[in-house]
Protein backbone atom coordinates (compact mmCIF):
# COMPACT_ATOMS: atom_id res chain seq x y z
CA UNK A 1 0.00 0.00 0.00
CA UNK A 2 3.04 2.42 0.54
CA UNK A 3 3.86 2.40 -3.55
CA UNK A 4 0.29 3.81 -4.02
CA UNK A 5 0.02 5.98 -1.44
CA UNK A 6 3.76 7.61 -2.23
CA UNK A 7 2.41 7.86 -5.85
CA UNK A 8 -1.16 9.58 -5.05
CA UNK A 9 1.46 12.30 -2.78
CA UNK A 10 3.91 12.53 -5.99
CA UNK A 11 1.01 13.67 -8.02
CA UNK A 12 -0.60 15.80 -5.44
CA UNK A 13 3.03 17.35 -5.29
CA UNK A 14 4.37 17.13 -8.18
CA UNK A 15 1.34 18.90 -9.75
CA UNK A 16 0.93 21.29 -7.14
CA UNK A 17 4.54 22.69 -7.21
CA UNK A 18 3.85 23.39 -11.20
CA UNK A 19 0.64 25.56 -10.45
CA UNK A 20 3.15 27.11 -7.51
CA UNK A 21 5.95 28.13 -9.83
CA UNK A 22 3.38 29.42 -12.42
CA UNK A 23 1.36 31.91 -9.78
CA UNK A 24 5.19 32.80 -7.82
CA UNK A 25 7.43 33.20 -11.32
CA UNK A 26 5.08 33.09 -14.56
CA UNK A 27 5.88 31.53 -17.78
CA UNK A 28 9.64 31.03 -16.01
CA UNK A 29 8.74 29.28 -13.43
CA UNK A 30 7.17 26.52 -16.01
CA UNK A 31 10.55 26.77 -18.04
CA UNK A 32 12.41 25.86 -14.92
CA UNK A 33 9.99 22.95 -14.22
CA UNK A 34 9.89 21.69 -17.78
CA UNK A 35 14.10 21.41 -17.34
CA UNK A 36 14.15 19.81 -13.74
CA UNK A 37 11.15 17.34 -14.13
CA UNK A 38 12.43 15.61 -17.80
CA UNK A 39 15.96 15.75 -16.03
CA UNK A 40 14.86 13.90 -12.60
CA UNK A 41 12.05 11.36 -14.61
CA UNK A 42 15.18 10.11 -17.10
CA UNK A 43 16.76 9.13 -12.95
CA UNK A 44 13.61 8.03 -12.13
CA UNK A 45 12.27 5.97 -14.22
CA UNK A 46 14.63 3.04 -14.63
CA UNK A 47 13.40 2.14 -11.04
CA UNK A 48 10.22 -0.63 -11.46
CA UNK A 49 7.71 -0.96 -8.77
CA UNK A 50 4.79 -2.75 -7.89
CA UNK A 51 1.61 -0.46 -7.41
CA UNK A 52 -2.23 -0.45 -7.98
CA UNK A 53 -1.74 -3.69 -8.89
CA UNK A 54 -0.01 -3.53 -12.02
CA UNK A 55 4.21 -2.78 -12.88
CA UNK A 56 5.28 0.14 -14.04
CA UNK A 57 8.03 2.28 -14.14
CA UNK A 58 8.69 5.48 -11.84
CA UNK A 59 9.16 8.60 -13.58
CA UNK A 60 5.07 8.45 -14.87
CA UNK A 61 4.08 11.14 -12.61
CA UNK A 62 7.02 13.46 -14.31
CA UNK A 63 6.55 13.02 -17.28
CA UNK A 64 3.31 13.85 -16.76
CA UNK A 65 3.83 16.90 -15.27
CA UNK A 66 5.69 17.88 -18.91
CA UNK A 67 2.07 17.58 -20.34
CA UNK A 68 0.60 19.87 -17.85
CA UNK A 69 3.30 22.16 -18.28
CA UNK A 70 3.25 22.63 -22.23
CA UNK A 71 -1.04 22.49 -21.67
CA UNK A 72 -0.70 25.66 -19.18
CA UNK A 73 1.61 27.25 -21.52
CA UNK A 74 -0.71 26.84 -24.76
CA UNK A 75 -3.74 28.36 -22.36
CA UNK A 76 -2.36 30.87 -20.83
CA UNK A 77 0.75 31.84 -22.43
CA UNK A 78 0.78 31.08 -26.07
CA UNK A 79 1.84 27.77 -28.30
CA UNK A 80 4.90 29.75 -28.94
CA UNK A 81 6.02 29.56 -25.41
CA UNK A 82 4.39 26.03 -25.26
CA UNK A 83 7.23 25.24 -27.96
CA UNK A 84 9.86 27.12 -25.89
CA UNK A 85 9.60 25.13 -23.11
CA UNK A 86 9.78 21.93 -25.29
CA UNK A 87 12.83 22.42 -26.63
CA UNK A 88 14.00 23.77 -22.87
CA UNK A 89 13.06 20.14 -21.47
CA UNK A 90 15.61 18.28 -24.93
CA UNK A 91 18.27 20.88 -24.01
CA UNK A 92 18.25 19.78 -20.48
CA UNK A 93 18.24 16.27 -21.08
CA UNK A 94 20.92 16.92 -23.79
CA UNK A 95 23.33 18.65 -20.85
CA UNK A 96 22.27 16.15 -18.40
CA UNK A 97 23.29 13.12 -20.84
CA UNK A 98 26.57 14.68 -21.40
CA UNK A 99 27.83 15.85 -18.17
CA UNK A 100 26.61 12.37 -16.50
CA UNK A 101 28.70 10.41 -18.90
CA UNK A 102 31.64 12.61 -18.72
CA UNK A 103 31.60 11.52 -14.83
CA UNK A 104 32.27 8.17 -15.43
CA UNK A 105 35.34 8.90 -17.95
CA UNK A 106 37.28 9.71 -14.10
CA UNK A 107 39.41 7.49 -12.24
CA UNK A 108 38.09 7.41 -8.39
CA UNK A 109 40.23 7.81 -5.42
CA UNK A 110 41.38 4.88 -3.45
CA UNK A 111 39.07 6.62 -1.13
CA UNK A 112 36.11 6.91 -2.91
CA UNK A 113 33.17 5.02 -1.74
CA UNK A 114 30.31 6.31 -4.31
CA UNK A 115 31.91 5.87 -7.31
CA UNK A 116 30.19 1.95 -7.72
CA UNK A 117 26.55 3.26 -7.05
CA UNK A 118 27.03 6.43 -8.98
CA UNK A 119 28.46 4.46 -11.96
CA UNK A 120 25.68 1.56 -11.29
CA UNK A 121 22.76 4.36 -12.12
CA UNK A 122 24.22 6.44 -14.88
CA UNK A 123 25.71 3.32 -16.75
CA UNK A 124 21.99 2.49 -17.79
CA UNK A 125 20.84 6.19 -18.00
CA UNK A 126 21.92 7.01 -22.03
CA UNK A 127 20.02 4.57 -23.67
CA UNK A 128 16.72 5.87 -21.54
CA UNK A 129 17.57 9.78 -22.23
CA UNK A 130 17.98 9.44 -25.40
CA UNK A 131 14.59 7.75 -25.93
CA UNK A 132 13.25 10.22 -23.96
CA UNK A 133 14.50 12.92 -25.58
CA UNK A 134 13.36 11.51 -29.58
CA UNK A 135 10.01 10.64 -27.54
CA UNK A 136 10.01 13.62 -25.59
CA UNK A 137 9.90 16.14 -28.53
CA UNK A 138 7.90 14.17 -30.65
CA UNK A 139 4.64 13.64 -28.47
CA UNK A 140 5.51 17.16 -27.02
CA UNK A 141 5.29 19.36 -29.95
CA UNK A 142 2.28 16.85 -31.41
CA UNK A 143 0.44 17.53 -27.97
CA UNK A 144 1.30 21.63 -28.44
CA UNK A 145 -0.13 20.96 -32.03
CA UNK A 146 -3.53 19.11 -31.03
CA UNK A 147 -4.15 21.50 -28.18
CA UNK A 148 -4.56 24.43 -30.64
CA UNK A 149 -6.77 22.29 -33.15
CA UNK A 150 -8.70 20.95 -30.74
CA UNK A 151 -8.77 25.12 -29.08
CA UNK A 152 -9.59 26.18 -32.75
CA UNK A 153 -12.30 23.23 -33.48
CA UNK A 154 -14.05 24.32 -30.12
CA UNK A 155 -14.40 27.87 -30.89
CA UNK A 156 -15.39 27.68 -34.25
CA UNK A 157 -17.78 25.26 -33.72
CA UNK A 158 -19.06 26.77 -30.58
CA UNK A 159 -18.14 30.65 -31.19
CA UNK A 160 -16.51 30.94 -27.71
CA UNK A 161 -12.67 30.90 -26.62
CA UNK A 162 -12.53 30.20 -23.34
CA UNK A 163 -14.68 27.70 -23.10
CA UNK A 164 -14.09 23.76 -23.47
CA UNK A 165 -10.77 24.09 -21.76
CA UNK A 166 -11.36 20.29 -20.95
CA UNK A 167 -12.08 18.87 -23.62
CA UNK A 168 -8.34 20.46 -25.51
CA UNK A 169 -6.86 19.72 -22.49
CA UNK A 170 -7.52 16.04 -21.94
CA UNK A 171 -8.64 15.60 -25.97
CA UNK A 172 -5.02 16.63 -26.45
CA UNK A 173 -3.28 15.08 -23.74
CA UNK A 174 -5.08 11.72 -23.64
CA UNK A 175 -4.55 11.03 -27.58
CA UNK A 176 -0.60 12.43 -27.09
CA UNK A 177 0.09 10.24 -24.19
CA UNK A 178 -0.46 7.06 -26.22
CA UNK A 179 1.96 7.33 -28.94
CA UNK A 180 4.57 8.75 -25.52
CA UNK A 181 3.77 5.71 -24.00
CA UNK A 182 4.03 3.30 -27.01
CA UNK A 183 6.86 5.18 -28.73
CA UNK A 184 9.37 5.38 -24.65
CA UNK A 185 8.50 1.50 -24.09
CA UNK A 186 9.51 0.17 -27.32
CA UNK A 187 12.63 2.43 -27.86
CA UNK A 188 13.55 2.51 -23.90
CA UNK A 189 13.05 -1.59 -23.17
CA UNK A 190 12.97 -3.00 -26.03
CA UNK A 191 15.45 -6.12 -25.21
CA UNK A 192 15.63 -5.51 -21.75
CA UNK A 193 12.74 -7.09 -20.29
CA UNK A 194 10.44 -9.50 -22.07
CA UNK A 195 7.21 -9.14 -24.10
CA UNK A 196 5.05 -9.71 -21.37
CA UNK A 197 6.67 -7.37 -19.09
CA UNK A 198 6.77 -4.82 -22.26
CA UNK A 199 3.45 -4.75 -22.52
CA UNK A 200 2.55 -4.60 -18.53
CA UNK A 201 4.72 -1.26 -18.50
CA UNK A 202 2.63 -0.24 -21.60
CA UNK A 203 -0.55 -0.58 -20.00
CA UNK A 204 0.19 0.75 -16.63
CA UNK A 205 1.95 3.51 -17.61
CA UNK A 206 -1.12 4.93 -20.25
CA UNK A 207 -3.47 3.71 -17.31
CA UNK A 208 -1.25 6.23 -15.05
CA UNK A 209 -1.23 8.68 -17.51
CA UNK A 210 -5.65 8.42 -18.35
CA UNK A 211 -5.45 9.21 -14.55
CA UNK A 212 -3.03 11.79 -14.29
CA UNK A 213 -4.67 13.82 -17.27
CA UNK A 214 -8.06 14.15 -15.68
CA UNK A 215 -6.10 15.00 -12.52
CA UNK A 216 -4.07 18.05 -14.41
CA UNK A 217 -7.02 19.48 -15.46
CA UNK A 218 -8.24 21.63 -12.16
CA UNK A 219 -4.21 22.10 -12.53
CA UNK A 220 -4.96 24.31 -15.64
CA UNK A 221 -8.40 25.45 -14.86
CA UNK A 222 -6.49 27.09 -11.41
CA UNK A 223 -3.68 28.13 -13.43
CA UNK A 224 -5.69 30.13 -16.03
CA UNK A 225 -7.64 31.84 -12.55
CA UNK A 226 -4.29 32.77 -11.69
CA UNK A 227 -3.21 33.94 -15.17
CA UNK A 228 -6.51 35.97 -15.53
CA UNK A 229 -5.83 37.29 -12.31
CA UNK A 230 -2.82 39.05 -12.55
CA UNK A 231 -3.97 40.42 -16.16
CA UNK A 232 -7.06 42.06 -14.18
CA UNK A 233 -9.01 39.81 -16.34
Amino acid sequence: MINELLLCGSVIFIFGATVLSYKFFGKTGLYFMSAIVTILANIEVVILINAFGMEQTLGNVLFAATFLITDILSECEGKKEANKAVWIGVFASIFFLLLTQSWLLYTPSENDFIFGSIKAVFSNTPRMIISSLVVYAISQLFDVWLYHKWWAFTEKRFGDKRKFLWLRNNGSTLISQILNTLLFTLFAFWGTYDTKTLVSIFLSSYIIYIFTSLLDTPAVYLARWIHDKKIGK
